[in-house]
């Protein structure tokens, strides 16, 4: 049975987050979850992360768990099962489900082209992108630039510029209004081209649609009602405190712990694509909300999730923020998505068919990490679901 889990490099991103709230209870000590920590030790050993953790979805529940590790390289301070992982590039998928949740309300719609929710820049705004929806925006299909490695087309003015702004809210605004107005790198429709820029101003929608900033909406609409306690957004930590998991960047073979603060993470414009952390545990909760609406199941997320999952907008393979393949052991497609911000590094792989999912997190990154979670991955796959 295959059960090869490489990751697409190009769905990655380069992005930074940070947890505030460290609980102590455990959910391994639930007598129903199977604690990982024999699981994770062996493999966090062979490739040196501080910390991992992982949990597993069978039956579409919480299956098992497990965090090992030290938060910070170098101290004995020990993960905690409540410590919260930068999910990078993985909080696309949360903007996506956001504008579904909007969707579903009528506060927003599929087909609305873009100048009707930016009219100041009606005139202003490059041609090609005035057939552009949030179906586009959300599917990587709408020619924006990446804003990756790097934030081009952003100068190094505007982006101290932007920087200087009150607000998240401000700054994306800015953020929004420049892109808007250059060309696009792509023709919108035509090409699936990656861009953290694309989810941002889908954010930037949902803003001026209901009068909130994006924080605050995915707060109220999609933490609070699952009770993901542990998530927020930036880096990870209080500066100089060891209260949860920092970030390490990698210098040859040494791993360097990075500082929490804001000059440890990408600016607040890019925080609908990427800057989102949490519990492995938290994660789980929404991962179990998008896995039931991937098998056409009514649950937490709407109707309007549900029918974008089962039929990929463009004929194509990515879809609100997951990127969509085939795996024998999954028994048909899988959605699956990666994040990192070049200190952290996480994957979670969902397989609708066999109501199962598994998910990684490791508060490094690194040529090498990406295959120490894929190990993870194939060993709870085999462990949990092949061998059921």
């Amino acid at each position: 049975m295959n059960t090869h889990l490489s990751v697409s490099r190009s769905w990655l991103t380069v992005l930074f987050l940070v947890p505030v709230c460290i609980c102590t209870t455990s959910p391994a000590a639930d007598p129903r979850v199977v604690d990982l920590a024999a699981d994770l030790t062996a493999v966090r050993n062979e490739y040196a992360f501080p910390a991992v953790a992982a949990a597993v979805i069978v039956d579409g529940k919480l299956h098992a768990t497990g965090v090992v590790g030290v938060r910070k390289q170098g101290s004995d301070i020990a993960a905690e099962p409540n410590d919260p992982f930068h999910l990078g590039s993985c909080t696309k998928a949360m903007t996506g489900s956001l504008i579904c949740l909007l969707v579903q309300q009528g506060k927003l719609k599929w087909d609305t082209p873009l100048p009707e929710y930016f009219p100041e820049l009606k005139d202003k705004m490059h041609p090609d992108y005035r057939a552009v929806t949030l179906v586009h925006l959300l599917s990587h299909r709408a020619g924006i630039p990446p804003m990756t490695n790097g934030f081009a087309p952003l100068t190094a003015e505007q982006l101290k510029d932007i920087g200087a702004m009150p607000s998240p809210s401000a700054q994306r605004k800015a953020m929004t209004e420049i892109v808007l107005c250059q060309p696009p790198v792509g023709k919108p429709g035509e090409k699936e081209l990656y861009s953290n820029a694309g989810f941002s101003i889908a954010g930037v929608i949902a803003e001026r649609v209901m009068g909130e900033d994006y924080e605050t909406l995915l707060r109220r609409l999609l933490f609070e009602p699952l009770k993901m306690t542990t998530a927020g957004f930036g880096a990870m930590g209080t500066s100089y405190r060891i209260y949860a998991p920092w970030q390490h960047r990698r210098m040859g073979t040494v791993l360097v712990p990075v500082n929490p603060g804001p000059s440890s993470d990408n600016p607040p414009f890019i925080t609908p694509a990427g800057r989102v952390h949490c519990s492995i545990t938290d994660w789980a909760k929404y991962v179990q909300c998008v896995l039931t609406a991937a098998r056409g199941e009514e649950g937490f997320l709407p109707q309007a999730e549900i029918q974008q999952l089962k039929e990929p907008p463009f004929d194509g393979k990515y879809v609100l923020g997951w990127g969509t393949t085939e795996r024998d052991w999954a028994g048909g497609k899988v959605f699956q998505h990666a994040g990192s911000n070049g200190m952290n590094y996480c994957v979670v792989w969902i397989a609708p068919q066999r109501n199962f999912a598994v998910l990684a997190a490791t508060n490094c990154a690194g040529d090498k990490v990406p295959e120490g979670l894929d190990r993870i991955c194939s060993a709870m796959i085999k462990k949990f679901l092949t061998q059921k």
